[in-house]
């Protein structure tokens, strides 16, 4: 199906969509230890709708980055020196952390709301669901264009 909505609509939104749950009165805080990040290690990667990996390619490109490598070690390919590179445009599974010292993982129906806007989002692009986070980031850079 081809995109009914521009990717800088889409990034908006998402962002909109990021800005309400970092507004919800939940006790959640990142610490910054990038457990998280270690994906090889603790088992879990992130999947992201088209419009999540929208917004994590814009920040990858701010950074000056052109491609997306995968890390051997199976971390995030976005985690430098144990920190995000692209902190404020990470992936909304990143902010509702399976982190432990962040508070654990956040309950659907803290997130179910936020989740289906994402998929609507993710529909209006053309997506078919959540993929796989280097393969979306990858994508996503290609819309953007060079």
């Amino acid at each position: 199906m081809p995109p009914r909505e521009s990717t800088s609509d889409a990034e908006k939104k998402v962002r909109e969509i990021y800005a309400v749950w970092e507004s919800r009165p939940l006790e959640r805080a990142c610490t910054g230890i990038a457990r998280c990040c270690h994906f090889k290690l603790n088992g879990r990667t992130p999947y992201l709708t088209r419009g999540e990996a929208i917004v994590a390619a814009r920040a990858w490109r701010a950074a000056g980055r052109k491609e997306v490598v995968p890390a051997p070690d199976g971390c995030c390919p976005f985690l430098k020196n144990e920190r995000c590179q692209i902190y404020d445009g990470r992936p909304f599974g990143c902010r509702t952390h399976f982190c432990e010292a962040a508070g654990g993982p956040a309950s659907r129906k803290e997130v179910r709301d936020l989740i289906q806007r994402l998929e609507h989002i993710d529909h209006q692009l053309g997506g078919d669901g959540p993929v796989n986070f280097v393969t979306a980031v990858t994508e996503a850079m290609g819309l953007l264009g060079k």
